[in-house]
């Protein structure tokens, strides 16, 4: 493979810094982010938006445009979560838990080229892993059946005990209602189903962007037009002094972030390999990670560099994560992957060996188009932030109308059908019961995301193993490592807490 790569530079060079594949990299960059900071604009329809019109595009260019539109997408979601507390992707909502403390702070400008750094950093970690590492790893993730897919569900479901730092009985609570919400439609076993009350709409479960965005948006909303309306001063109604002067933190400060953004970026690029496991897990995963090794635990979710620094290079390492078992088995790991395949296929191209043996010069043209996509996402995100900050100074009684506005239509935009939008709201009711009542909507948010993943890898396992359940788990090494690895991470916090106090004393 190595020596296929060689010989084939120059005619790569040649391919890659062509004018129309430079010019589609870089509108791939700016439409991306702006798809990804409108909440309800996923990365996957600006992806499926674009696809018809990459036709008439060389195979190159148009692939290194959608992937670049897939990255670009999950970093814009950042800045909405920074800014107004709404992610504009789902694998932006860990990010949304530090960054907007961090802007109430007098940071958005810092936190955002942290977060733009971070992105560029994660997503360039795993577009190098897509260059030397597809082959083997894709072979691995093979090797996870029914049984790991139920223990890494279990091990994302494990953060919420870190997530709940006031009350872990309230996290779990959240995590538990996650998890009901998350049964609602068709039973895949049984084909029955199940807490539809006849509702047509609910047969394919709770939508989760719509529910996303009513979770983490409205409530938002809400308590900014109360303090608007009680006349207090908002973050929305702060001067230039308020949101910060500095793009980035100076070196003393950025340099401890370092160990954080390298270890996310491949706990997300193995998170992306993982087919099902997607944006979202890597940035929780990634999260949690970084919180569990912090000197400083008490600060993540009131205002945290090393969170947004976390989540940012989690969820952008999962893009390229997600394309190598795409790319080589043709097993895509998350839905935007499974796109991309789709253009693969216009284009002529099969998944598979053939990709990085007869076709190897578009191959691995694309492969260093998405790592060029990675710098440009950076260098122009950096750019914007400046321009883009300026939200923050539109009045609270102007930008939540707009606000409301966008989720609406970015609700509705997914399937065209207004019941999207009328989840977005019962979400956001539910939401602001749960901020009031201070329970944690991230806990609730992990419940629902992995909640199917767990109960369909537990019952597929249960009819596998044939009756003998715990002989099927002490036959695969992978089950009893990811075992090992929850109760390190359920573990680790409570001796870490003890540490502390003892050392108080």
């Amino acid at each position: 493979m190595f020596n296929t790569l060689v010989n084939s530079l120059p005619a790569i060079a040649a391919n890659l810094f062509h004018l129309e594949t430079i010019l589609c990299i870089i509108f791939g960059v700016v439409g991306g982010m702006i798809i990804g900071a409108l909440p309800g604009l996923s990365a996957n329809m600006g992806m499926a938006l674009m696809l018809p019109f990459t036709y008439s595009l060389s195979p190159i260019s148009a692939i290194a445009m959608l992937m670049t539109i897939y990255t670009s997408a999950i970093c814009g979601g950042s800045i909405s979560a920074i800014l107004i507390h709404t992610p504009g992707t789902p694998s932006s909502a860990a990010t949304a838990l530090d960054g907007y403390p961090l802007t109430k702070q007098g940071r958005g400008l810092e936190t955002l080229g942290v977060s733009m750094t971070s992105s560029m950093i994660g997503g360039t970690i795993s577009a190098i892993a897509m260059l030397f590492l597809s082959p083997p790893l894709a072979a691995l993730s093979l090797k996870f059946g029914s049984l790991e897919y139920f223990f890494l569900a279990c091990f994302g479901l494990s953060i919420i005990a870190s997530l709940a730092s006031k009350s872990v009985v309230k996290g779990l609570i959240a995590g538990v209602l996650g998890l009901i919400i998350g049964t609602i439609g068709i039973d895949a076993s049984t084909g029955f189903p199940r807490f539809a009350f006849g509702t047509i709409s609910l047969l394919g479960g709770i939508p989760t962007v719509p529910a996303l965005i009513g979770l983490f948006s409205l409530p938002q909303v809400i308590d900014q037009l109360q303090d608007a309306r009680h006349g207090k001063k908002t973050v929305n109604l702060s001067d230039k002094a308020h949101i910060g002067t500095r793009l980035l933190p100076t070196w003393s400060e950025y340099r401890p972030l370092l160990p954080t953004i390298f270890i996310s970026s491949v706990i997300g690029t193995f998170a992306g390999i993982l087919p099902g496991a997607g944006g979202e897990v890597g940035s929780w995963m990634a999260y949690n990670t970084a919180k569990n090794r912090s000197k400083n635990k008490e600060l993540f979710g009131k205002g945290c560099l090393e969170g947004v620094a976390a989540s940012e290079a989690g969820n952008n390492a999962v893009t390229g994560g997600a394309a190598i078992p795409m790319m080589t088995l043709g097993i895509p790991g998350s839905s935007g992957a499974a796109i991309l395949m789709g253009g693969l296929m216009i284009h002529g191209m099969q998944p598979g060996g053939d990709l990085f043996h007869a076709k190897a010069e578009i191959t691995y043209a694309i492969i260093f188009g998405f790592l060029l996509a990675n710098l440009f996402m950076g260098a122009i995100g950096l750019l914007m932030a400046r321009y883009v900050v300026l939200i923050t100074r539109v009045p609270a009684n102007i930008l939540c109308p707009i606000v409301v506005v966008l989720a609406s239509i970015g609700s509705y935009a997914i399937s065209n059908d207004m019941f999207n939008v009328y989840t977005m709201f019962v979400f956001g009711a539910i939401g602001y019961v749960l901020r009031k009542a201070q329970f944690p909507p991230a806990a609730m948010v992990l419940g629902l995301l992995l909640g199917k993943m767990a109960e369909r890898g537990l019952r597929q396992a249960i009819k596998l193993s044939r009756g003998d359940l715990l002989g099927y788990f002490f036959g695969r090494p992978f089950s009893i490592a990811l075992v090992i690895l929850i109760l390190v991470m359920v573990v680790l916090p409570v001796v870490m807490e003890k540490r502390a106090e003892l050392k108080k004393h």
